[in-house]
């Protein structure tokens, strides 16, 4: 696997990874909500960030990025879950882009115990997520030590 940073040609295939990792992940959103952010991820927030994708023959199987100090979005190809990809760019991101903390959906339990397996405990939370909808953050950081 190859970690490199995202062009603007990988957009398309980025948010189709998005969709699908969404619909796989976050059983707690409504269908309007991915309508909502679906076009500000593509127009808006990939280009707000350090974005790094993982290639698996070429073909894109995870992305990563990362905003002052801060891991914005991990999302991983549904067929790709489980095989060490988000692992591998958290590692990514602490290490060569200085990321320490993460919010995760409270309702994502899978996300929230990744996290906590990888060193990051929760240290607050918020009752909304960033666009005001009742979907509560858990706001993570790694562990000192």
């Amino acid at each position: 696997m190859k970690i490199e940073p995202a062009q603007t040609g990988d957009y398309p295939a980025l948010i189709a990874l998005w969709e699908a990792s969404v619909r796989a992940t976050h059983h707690f959103l409504q269908e309007e909500d991915i309508a909502t952010l679906k076009p500000l991820i593509l127009e808006h927030y990939f280009d707000a960030v350090r974005l790094y994708c993982a290639r698996q023959d070429g073909v894109i199987v995870g992305f990563i990025g990362v905003a002052e100090g801060n891991i914005e979005m991990l999302f991983i190809a549904p067929e790709a879950r489980g095989s060490g990809v988000g692992r591998q760019l958290v590692a990514h991101a602490i290490h060569c882009l200085g990321a320490t903390r993460v919010d995760v959906n409270e309702q994502n339990a899978q996300a929230v115990g990744f996290y906590q397996h990888l060193g990051f405990e929760v240290t607050g939370r918020s009752p909304l997520d960033g666009q005001g909808k009742p979907y509560p953050l858990l706001h993570m950081a790694l562990a000192a030590g």
